[in-house]
This record gives C-alpha cells, sequence and structure tokens, in this order.
C-alpha cells in the first residue's frame, strides 16, 4: 500500500471539484434564464451564487498551488516517469484554467456594471465603470478558458480510470479521508 495523501489535500480537491461541477451546472441553468424584469426580478441570485463559489474555488486553488510549490521545494529532486510528468502537466493546466476563468468571469462581472458581493459580506471592487467592449472580451476569455477546463477535467477523469483499472492505489489515496 502506498503513502497515504494528506487529508486536507484530499478534502481541498473534492471541494474544489464540485466547485467545479457547480460552475459549470449553474452557468448552463442561469444563462437560460430570461432577462430581469419587473416580473422577473431573482434573475440575479443564481448569478451572485456562481460567482461566491467561483471566487471561493480560486481562493483554494491558489492555495493548492501554493502548498505544491512549498512542497516541491521540499522533495529531493527525482526522476519522474513520463506518465508522472504528463500528470503534472494535467495539474498545472487545471490550475491555471480555474484560475483563468476566475479571473476573467470576476472581470467580465466588473465591467458588466453588476455589482460583485461575496457571500454577501464583502463588497468586490469594480475595476472600472460599465464597459460593453471589456466585459464582452473578458466574458468570450470565460467562455473559452472554460471549455478548456473541461477539456483538461476530461483528461484528468480519464487518468483517474486508467489508476482505477491498473489498481495502483491512486484511487485509493484520492477517496481516503
Amino acid at each position: 500500500m502506498s503513502e497515504q495523501l494528506p487529508k486536507p489535500k484530499v478534502a481541498m480537491h473534492w471541494l474544489v471539484a464540485i466547485g467545479v461541477i457547480f460552475l459549470f451546472v449553474s452557468s448552463w441553468w442561469m444563462l437560460s434564464l430570461p432577462l430581469p424584469s419587473e416580473d422577473f426580478t431573482y434573475r440575479q441570485l443564481p448569478f451572485q451564487m456562481h460567482k461566491n463559489v467561483g471566487i471561493t474555488i480560486m481562493v483554494m486553488v491558489v492555495a493548492m498551488v501554493a502548498l505544491r510549490i512549498v512542497k516541491k521545494r521540499k522533495q529531493l529532486q527525482i526522476k519522474k516517469s513520463r506518465l508522472e510528468r504528463l500528470a503534472s502537466l494535467d495539474h498545472l493546466l487545471t490550475y491555471f484554467l480555474i484560475i483563468a476563468c476566475c479571473i476573467s468571469g470576476y472581470l467580465s462581472s466588473s465591467f458588466s456594471g453588476w455589482e460583485t458581493t461575496l457571500w454577501w459580506l464583502v463588497d468586490l471592487p469594480a475595476w472600472s465603470e460599465e464597459n460593453d467592449d471589456l466585459n464582452i472580451f473578458f466574458s468570450d476569455i470565460h467562455l473559452w478558458t472554460c471549455w478548456a477546463l473541461l477539456a483538461v477535467v476530461a483528461v484528468h477523469i480519464g487518468a483517474a480510470l486508467y489508476h482505477a483499472f491498473k489498481n495502483d492505489d491512486v484511487i485509493d489515496k484520492m477517496f481516503r479521508l
């Protein structure tokens, strides 16, 4: 049996995974809602929840990256196999794309004129007044980085299935809390 992963690392992995799933599902739902009107005023709630979860996920991923950097400095440099290098690349791309999705989403929202209040407690600053061109620019970045993230997550799930069929304890480590 291989070395067990730290429980906080496993918990953060699954919280981020659940959060990313929520963000994809909520984005499809909230974009299907009609535009706000006098008869339809509750459209703001799903958007605010989406932003709250997205910013929280970004903070968690930044913490995960920081912990990974600190741990890498402590480890001796050992030669990694080709699959281990691919796994590292997958993690790097996943972290980068999650952060890019979250930042571009926040900037798009900032330039849309809609306020962002993190968990209804902290007002986050808008970067300028409403600007349709920048809103569209960052919305496009948000859209394409999210689709790229979905592709990388599919590879990540494929790798998890590979380890499940290989029965090499990787899956056991990721489900052990």
